[in-house]
């Protein structure tokens, strides 16, 4: 298993992610001063974005049904769901904004061999 997002587990049997990119910031807030540097304050933090890159190959691993339109009707749900590293690290709770997906390879019904697809995730404060 390499991460859980909510119930929908990232292993072999649904997809896999071989890239993941994590982008924090914090925020302070600054004051200008005459003929001296900006005051400034912390004020906490501020968004905590991840971004899972990977390829579906439905014929190998995975399938396209149960993974991509499951994480489809998890983010029209609009909740938020835990996110847990493979090693049990759990990042936080987060919502899917973004899913996207390119289909490539396709046969000559239409079924792609191949589904590239990226999921961005913006953390919610856990409640």
């Amino acid at each position: 298993m390499l991460a859980a997002l909510g119930l929908l587990v990232f292993d072999t049997s649904t997809a896999l992610f071989d890239q993941l990119e994590r982008q924090r910031s914090w925020r302070h807030a600054r004051t200008e001063r005459f003929g001296a540097l900006a005051a400034s304050q912390f004020t906490g933090p501020g968004e905590d974005r991840i971004r899972l890159s990977g390829l579906l190959v439905p014929e190998i691993c995975g399938s396209y049904h149960s993974s991509i339109e499951t994480l489809a009707e998890m983010a029209d749900a609009g909740e938020a769901y835990a996110l847990v590293t493979g090693n049990g690290n759990v990042l936080g709770q987060f919502t899917i904004e973004l899913l996207d997906e390119r289909h490539s390879n396709l046969v000559d019904n239409g079924q792609a061999r191949t589904v590239d697809f990226t999921i961005e995730l913006s953390r919610v404060p856990e409640e």
